[in-house]
Formats: C-alpha cells, sequence, structure tokens
C-alpha cells in the first residue's frame, strides 16, 4: 500500500507532512530523506504511521522518522519521538517488541590478513560457542534462580558473574543498567521466556559479523574510538529475546485498556498508551527497563564467548587480542533525557524505535574516554554491504532529540525475502564478495538477503547530509554468523 498524502520538501534531506493534514496532530511529522530514498519511502504506508505519532498526547516538537523508516507496530520502524515528560505518554508501540535491540563494537589488533586465513575456522568456532536459539546449559541453570537479577542489573550482572570486564561497562550506553528497572513489573511468562534465551543470539535480523576496517572518515574520532584501517573488528546485533516481546506483548494489553477508561482517541489502536506518571505508564517503564537490561546481559554474554572463540582460533588471550569494547548502543528504547527546546532545558521520554542515541561531544552522558569527540553510533547494513561507524552531533541535539538511524531498513518483508531469494544464490552472492556465511536456518538466511534492505551508504548519506551524525569509519564483513 504506498501513500499519498501531503509531503513538502523542507531542504536535501528533510520532508514534512503538515500539521494541518491530519486532525489531532499536536506537531509536524518530518522524514529525513532525500529525493532519491523518498520514492522508497512512499511505496509503503509508513508515512501515515509518522503523522498517527504526531497525534499522541504530551508530544514535543515534531514526530520524526529517519531514512532507514519502514512499516511497523504502530511506531515506523525508524521512528523518534519526545513526550513532555509531566502531561505526555508513554507507548510500547514507541519501543517496539525487541526492547532494547541494539549493537555492539568490539576491536582487536589483528590485521586483515591475520584473519582471513581463518574466517571459516573463527565463524565456526563462534557458531559452536555462542547459542544462537536457546541458551548454553550452564547458563540456563544459574539464570533460572537469578532472573531477577538479569532484569534488574544488566550487564553488571553478567560481569559479576564473570561474562567480561569491568571496563565493558565504561563503554555501554547506560553503564549497561538501566537503574529504575523493577523486576516485579514483568510478568511470570515473560521471566519464563528469557531464563531459556539469556546469553543467546536469536534469529531474524541478529547476527555476529567479523568485518575489517575499510576506511577512515575521521582520523581523529577514529583514533579516540581505536578504529584504523585494515583492523579486525566485531560486531553483536542482538536484543532482549522472548522476554522483550513479553514485556511488549503484557503492556500493550494493559495500556488499551487505559485507553478505553480514559477515552483517549488515537488514530491506530496499535498506538496504544498511558500518561507516563500514570501507574501502568510507570509500571511499564519499569518493566521495559528490564528488558533493556537483559538484552545488555544478553549481548555482554555473547561478547564474553566471541572473545574465547578468537583465544582458541589464535591461541592468544583477549587481553593480548586487545578485544575491547568500543561502545554499546541501544535502538528500541524510551530514555528520560533533558533536552533543550525552545530555548529552555524540557525533560522528555524519547522514544527511540529502529533509531539510535547520537550525543555530540562534551555531553555528560558520553564515556569520558570519548567526551572530547562525540558518542560512538554504530549503524549495520545488510550481511553483505558492511557497517558504518559514525559520532554524534550538536545538530541532532537540537533537531532529532539527539537521535539518528539505526540500520539500512527493509524494503521487502521477510515472506517476500524467503519468496524472492533461495540460500543457495545468497551464499553465492556471499563468496563472490569474499564473505564466510553460516547460519542455523535456510529461512533465517533468506529473509536477511541482501536484496531485501536499502542502500546503507544511501541512509548515511542522509543522515550525513541532514547533519544527525558524522562519519567515522566503514566496516566491510569478512564472516558473518546469523540465528
Amino acid at each position: 500500500m504506498s501513500w499519498n498524502g501531503p509531503l513538502e520538501k523542507v531542504d536535501d534531506f528533510r520532508w514534512k507532512i503538515p500539521r494541518s493534514y491530519k486532525k489531532g496532530m499536536n506537531g509536524d511529522a518530518i522524514i529525513f530523506a532525500d529525493e532519491r530514498m523518498i520514492k522508497t519511502i512512499i511505496s509503503d504506508n509508513s508515512p501515515e504511521q509518522v503523522a498517527n505519532v504526531a497525534c499522541l498526547p504530551g508530544l514535543v516538537n515534531n514526530s520524526m522518522a529517519m531514512p532507514d523508516i519502514h512499516w511497523g507496530y504502530g511506531f515506523p520502524i525508524g521512528g523518534v519521538a519526545a513526550m513532555d515528560a509531566e502531561e505526555g505518554v508513554i507507548s510500547p508501540g514507541g519501543i517496539g517488541f525487541d526492547i532494547n535491540c541494539g549493537v555492539r563494537l568490539i576491536t582487536t589488533n589483528l590485521r586483515t590478513a591475520d584473519v582471513v586465513p581463518h574466517i571459516k575456522e573463527l565463524v565456526d568456532v563462534m557458531f559452536k560457542n555462542v547459542p544462537a536459539g536457546v541458551g548454553s546449559k550452564g547458563v540456563v541453570d544459574v539464570a533460572a534462580n537469578q532472573i531477577s537479577r538479569i532484569l534488574e542489573e544488566g550487564a553488571e550482572w553478567a560481569v559479576s558473574e564473570g561474562y567480561g570486564w569491568a571496563e565493558d561497562l565504561v563503554h555501554t550506553e547506560e553503564n549497561g543498567r538501566m537503574k529504575n528497572a523493577d523486576a516485579s513489573k514483568v510478568s511470570s511468562k515473560a521471566k519464563q521466556r528469557g531464563v531459556p534465551q539469556v546469553g543467546s543470539l536469536g534469529s531474524g535480523n541478529h547476527f555476529l559479523e567479523v568485518d575489517k576496517v575499510e576506511k577512515i572518515f575521521d582520523p581523529v574520532v577514529a583514533k579516540a574510538f581505536g578504529l584504523e584501517e585494515g583492523q579486525i573488528t566485531v560486531s553483536i546485533h542482538c536484543g532482549s529475546r522472548g522476554c522483550g516481546h513479553q514485556i511488549a506483548t503484557d503492556y500493550l494489553q494493559v495500556m488499551e485498556r487505559a485507553v478505553k477508561d480514559s477515552d483517549l482517541r488515537l488514530p491506530d489502536r496499535q498506538l496504544a498508551c498511558a500518561p507516563v506518571n500514570s501507574k501502568e505508564g510507570q509500571d511499564y517503564y519499569a518493566a521495559m527497563a528490564c528488558g533493556a537490561n537483559y538484552a545488555w546481559a544478553n549481548r555482554q554474554m555473547i561478547m564474553h564467548w566471541v572473545r574465547q572463540s578468537f583465544e582458541k582460533v589464535f591461541s592468544r588471550s583477549a587481553e593480548d587480542l586487545e578485544m575491547n569494547l568500543v561502545y554499546d548502543v541501544a535502538h528500541n528504547i524510551a530514555k528520560v533525557e533533558d533536552h533543550l527546546v525552545d530555548g529552555k532545558r524540557r525533560k522528555v521520554y524519547v522514544h527511540r524505535k529502529g533509531a539510535t542515541r547520537a550525543f555530540p561531544k562534551d555531553h555528560p552522558e558520553v564515556p569520558s574516554v570519548y567526551r572530547a569527540v562525540g558518542q560512538p553510533v554504530l549503524i549495520p547494513g545488510d550481511m553483505g554491504t558492511g557497517s558504518y561507524v559514525l559520532v554524534g552531533t550538536e545538530q541532532a541535539m537540537l533537531e532529532s532529540f539527539g537521535s539518528t538511524c539505526h540500520g539500512a531498513g527493509r524494503i521487502m518483508s521477510r515472506e517476500a525475502a524467503i519468496r524472492n531469494y533461495s540460500v543457495k544464490a545468497i551464499n553465492q552472492e556471499m563468496e563472490s564478495k569474499g564473505i564466510y556465511l553460516k547460519g542455523s536456518t535456510r529461512d533465517g538466511i533468506q529473509e536477511e538477503a541482501p536484496g531485501a534492505y536499502k542502500d546503507i551508504d544511501d541512509v548515511i548519506r542522509v543522515v550525513v547530509g541532514a547533519g544527525l551524525s558524522r562519519p567515522v569509519a566503514k566496516l566491510t564483513p569478512l564472516g558473518v554468523m546469523k540465528g
């Protein structure tokens, strides 16, 4: 279903659906795109979702969508919206079902020539060490007794249990733990779903990727991040698994009842929400924080097994290989943040769904080691193209509540990708690019065919052109593990 509503070109990288388009809009709907990308964006109905989000009570400024926008539940994927911390609402559709799906990037001191001869062995060992479906048995036994700690302590719990290094926490958004998390607000069903999956990668678009640093765009910032051309890095992309999905499902039902009780009129029932200071709103926020913490614990554990895999293949310790965490960023989350709005500081709940925090230099929430240059922003592309490392900007703070894109963005549904691409054809394409691919299921590979995604270079061109982030480095895959 294509979209044919009013669309005004603001400049080369911004398009506006005016608030006059729909009764109840509390601001304009802004889509970051250029002439080429907007044609793809309006080929589905996701712009309608951007306009719908603008109807939510307490919206501050505009509803926004990044160039990787595509159809989602309630909010579009690629959506950003800030709600007033007193008069606004919080909506599970603005975070999504995979709470704190995110990315972490690990550096090494290995070079391309060191790894290419061993890439198949390395990916195979990671495939063996990192659970893709259900978590490893020993971990499950521990998690059954400690699930509430995992939900409340996140990556801190993982490090305390021996999964990683204390300095990893400093290089993780929120230090790997949202402190408002309250496990009593998470249903027993969500906990039960979380126990067997902790420390596992999952399926869909989740992956482990061994990359080489193909190109450096900003040598000063790259040096601060520990990146240089020809270096080997590892990216981890996954989220909160069934635990986060169940939290979202549970609270959507709560929110739907709250909407009926308050007689709130919404343009889409999938935007079910509650006032941020209501019991329903605060309970969800505490439960969502638990989902976020689960995801940080999950990625922390996976990174531990990645380090062990490198140790086995290269017969050197992870410390000797300098397998340091650059950063870990969430891209499905709501956060209470202070932002400058019309010259005044305002506390807002920033919903980022398929969008990444991109804070500039000197911001107090940027780790001290990066504060002189800005927050690392990790943007994965499709598995055949590569990823980008960006850095946050002041323009993003002024315009998008410190937010930028999160990836390439789908242009083809998973079902359509399965119909259009065979595993054999995908493997041949990857081999032709010198990439070794190993996946757990046929569907998992077909769904993630490179052709199912927008061109990551187009997405990056737009967010850089709009000033929402600056390019630091491009990473190109050598080996990919799919769940």
